[in-house]
């Protein structure tokens, strides 16, 4: 840590969800944006002065292997994350990896072995379950203010306008089930467990072999589904609507709410009630902030990968396999 106490961040990689996400947040935690590593040293140089990011590193292994960084945020395409995770578990260096963990299941499952192997802490970026709005939600089910959790309805869509866009590469794993669909999967295991029992969607290719439009159903015991729907075809929608034996929760945002953002209470015969998702920070801020308490040994660790990585890797690769054999 530095002089301060505070926590001393390596970014892997130049990603656009970092310089929109991960760096506004990590100054709303008290984090420190140390480095930056890149392939090309001009672009790396440029992204760490636009960004205000202290050095710029030249190659990913040298910022891994600097003893002047305490955590890192790799925030690469799908198809890197499994070998340069790996590379710096092996170093002792927490982790926050962009989601998915990994593109494959084989990879996650690799990931993981040596996150389990190595004792080094691993997180996974699904931010929402540490957000004050997840808790709010959490406690409505948990009094059962809408009965039982039966179905979860779930959109991310979002409109991709670049061609070029990792996002469409099949050999960088990319595609929309990986890319936003991962969202209502995490969610539905956040809310009904790990243990589905059947997985099925359908999906439009294009780009270079990747799905840009999904649909599909996780079923779960007792008559309990997730359906969901993603793209990379259409305006910004994330709306979520949790339905119970007696009433919904319908929520515009799960993932990223920001301050316009709610999500709503309705049950038969009583007047909507409408909550605002408090929203006040940015969507990365609360999980940032509790890894640097625990990796200053404040907190015990929550949502760690070893922990909730696994389930979500098996869900989306039988997702993908009922969609390919379509």
């Amino acid at each position: 840590m530095d002089g301060s106490g505070r926590v001393r961040w390596g970014i892997v990689g130049t990603a656009n969800i970092a310089r929109g996400q991960f760096l506004p947040a990590l100054r709303q935690a008290g984090g420190v944006a140390a480095a930056v590593a890149g392939r090309d040293a001009a672009r790396t140089a440029q992204y760490a002065w636009d960004n205000d990011i202290e050095r710029a590193i030249t190659g990913y292994a040298g910022l891994i292997d600097d003893p002047a960084i305490d955590a890192l945020y790799i925030a690469l395409p799908n198809a890197l994350h499994a070998e340069w995770t790996i590379r710096a578990l092996e170093a002792g260096k927490p982790v926050l990896c962009e989601k998915p963990l990994c593109g494959r299941l084989a990879d996650t499952e690799s990931v993981l072995a040596v996150a389990e192997e190595t004792g080094t802490l691993l997180w996974e970026a699904f931010v929402f379950p540490f957000q004050p709005q997840m808790q709010e939600v959490r406690k409505l089910l948990a009094d059962e203010a809408i009965g039982e959790l039966m179905e979860i309805k779930s959109n991310f869509h979002f409109l991709l306008r670049n061609p070029a866009n990792i996002r469409l590469s099949r050999e960088l794993e990319g595609g929309a089930l990986l890319d936003v669909g991962c969202y209502p999967v995490r969610l539905a295991q956040e809310l009904f467990g790990p243990d589905y029992q059947a997985a099925w969607a359908h999906a439009v290719m294009g780009g270079d072999g990747v799905d840009i439009d999904t649909w599909g159903v996780l079923d779960y015991a007792g008559g309990r589904r997730l359906m969901f729907s993603c793209g990379l075809g259409r305006s910004y929608d994330t709306f979520t609507t949790l339905e119970g034996t007696a009433g919904q929760i319908r929520i515009t945002n799960p993932f990223h709410p920001g301050a316009a953002d709610s999500y709503q209470l309705a049950t038969p015969g009583a007047n909507d009630v409408t909550f605002s998702a408090q929203a006040g920070e940015r969507s990365f801020t609360a999980a940032i902030r509790h890894i640097q308490a625990a990796i200053d040994g404040k907190e015990a660790p929550r949502q760690l990968a070893v922990e909730t990585s696994l389930p979500t890797a098996r869900a989306l690769a039988d997702l993908a396999a009922s969609f390919r054999r379509g």
